[in-house]
């Protein structure tokens, strides 16, 4: 963990998201331990990008955490759905990463109950999707995704074979901002938003397996 934390320190938040990619992601529930490997998400470098929440040092109490410190879960409700973000810059410089997509691993049967019985790529194929799934609640906001129930385990992170650099969803109108390849994903993942089935591979993308 230690490496990570400094990661979230010393590096830049589109490295922060490449790291993240295959890190483990675990919640520690009454029910038990929910996880999986992050395979999809998003880098906003506010203030000067535009699709960010924190744009122009915007200050909001919704985006309060952003201006906390590495570390710090950033929680927001976008279409009635929770969305999963981590601060991934010093205290002050509000930039983030948005958990995207998430490989179950681990209490796959509470994560489909938590999901109204889905399975499979559907279970946690989007932002809102696996928020659900992980049964992530609003008292996680400003909050360590390095020491609270729901936290980061470096010790279990895959390696992805190869990395897309591609534009973010969902964000129209934001000039140079809005075609940037500021998403990061695992190729040939399942779990991946918008993947389609022709581009799933048989090792899901990662070395070795």
């Amino acid at each position: 963990m230690k490496k990570t934390i400094e990661l979230f320190n010393t590096n830049s938040t589109p490295e922060i998201a490449r790291y993240l990619l295959g890190m483990y992601l675990e919640h520690n529930t009454p029910q038990g331990k929910i996880g999986g490997y992050i395979v999809d998400c998003e880098a906003y470098l506010g203030p000067d990008d535009q699709a960010a929440h924190s744009f122009g040092m915007r200050r909001t109490p919704r985006v309060r955490a952003m201006y906390e410190k590495p570390g710090t879960i950033y929680l927001y409700t976008m279409h009635t759905h929770l969305i999963l973000n981590m601060i991934t810059q010093p205290e002050g410089t509000p930039q983030g990463v948005m958990i995207r997509g998430l490989e179950p691993a681990e209490g796959l049967l509470q994560m489909s109950e938590n999901r109204g019985g889905r399975q499979g790529a559907e279970l946690a194929n989007g932002p809102g999707k696996l928020v659900a799934a992980l049964g992530i609640t609003p008292d996680f906001y400003g909050r360590s995704i390095f020491t609270s129930d729901l936290h980061l385990l470096p010790e279990k992170k895959k390696e992805p074979k190869e990395i897309l650099a591609l534009p973010r969803i969902g964000i129209p109108n934001k000039g140079v901002w809005t075609e940037m390849p500021l998403r990061f994903a695992v190729k040939g993942n399942p779990f991946i938003s918008q993947q389609k089935k022709a581009q799933i591979e048989t090792d899901w993308g990662w070395k070795n397996g």
